[in-house]
């Protein structure tokens, strides 16, 4: 199973996938058994000798009956959110019952172990969840189906593993500064985070004021808040540029640059993005946000 690919595609468990071993309990009862044995063989006890039997008996039938707990079940991937880094990606599995078999006390695990029992050709969805450390794609990895039905003395198992990648932005960072001011990222389209028409004065913040028009330097300063005024602002846009980004190296950067992008949207602003292999001209919405969003876990 560590050399197989990771598929799309559903699996069903079969005898070739399931694998099972006693448990601490089995191999217990299984000493127990062992023991029993010589007891009856070394004074010859017939009622020892059937003990011996019925414990053998239920021991080798359990084998079946936890066998048979997986054997047929169909699980397959589904989507995965995108996330930011330090945050836990939920990954769905879809696992159906596919015959007349109920599957009580079944198990599921991706770092924690889930609970659930099947109905007989009943269904379920379950979200299994890792936590993530970094940007870019993050890989479900092996999924573990197994089970200790009827009486805990053995366990079945399946590693499962699933094409499941589930994006993850950069971690936003938790000092909110302010947009930059930067010169338009590209002058022959006219755009910039000002607006194409002229600057013509301070006003005091009034509430309802965009905060893009904020002047930041004077706020800095302590000289109180104030809003820049145009002579026709609505079509401004803010240009988020990689190279005003503050930060020490790319992740911090990227993590500026992140929150830039959620204040943005936030405010309703329309913005643009700039990246050292990318450019994405000022807009917003949900599309536009996740857009910038995935540039950025990507770069």
């Amino acid at each position: 199973m560590s050399g197989e690919q990771p598929v799309h595609d559903a699996i069903t468990l079969t005898h070739r996938r399931i694998f099972i071993l006693p448990t601490q309990r089995g191999l217990g009862m299984l000493l127990l058994m062992v023991i029993l044995l010589l007891i009856a063989f070394v004074y010859n006890n017939n009622l020892a000798y059937l003990l011996t039997f019925l414990l053998a008996s239920v021991f080798f039938i359990t084998i079946l009956h936890t066998f048979k707990s997986l054997a047929g079940l169909v699980v397959q991937a589904g989507q995965c959110k995108a996330v930011f880094a330090g945050e836990a990606a939920g990954f769905d599995i879809h696992i159906h019952n596919p015959n007349s078999n109920e599957r009580p006390h079944c198990q599921i695990k991706l770092t924690k172990p889930h609970s659930f029992t099947l109905k007989p050709y009943g269904k379920i969805t379950l979200t299994l969840y890792s936590t993530t450390q970094k940007r870019g794609w993050h890989n479900a990895v092996t999924v573990t189906v197994f089970s200790t039905y009827p009486l805990g003395i053995f366990y079945a198992w399946s590693p499962l593993r699933f094409n499941a990648n589930a994006l993850v932005y950069p971690k936003p960072s938790a000092l909110e500064l302010p947009f930059p001011e930067t010169p338009s990222a590209d002058t022959n389209q006219g755009v910039s985070h000002k607006g194409t028409d002229d600057f013509y004065g301070l006003q005091s913040y009034q509430a309802g004021d965009s905060i893009k028009h904020i002047h930041w330097k004077a706020f800095a300063k302590g000289q109180g808040l104030f809003s820049k005024q145009y002579s026709g602002a609505s079509t401004a846009a803010v240009w988020l540029h990689y190279d005003y980004a503050a930060g020490h190296n790319i992740e911090e950067r990227l993590s500026q640059l992140c929150r830039w992008v959620i204040d943005a949207e936030r405010a309703q602003i329309r913005y643009g993005l700039v990246l050292p292999n990318l450019k994405l001209m000022p807009s917003n919405g949900l599309n536009h946000y996740q857009q910038c969003l995935e540039a950025l876990a990507l770069l």
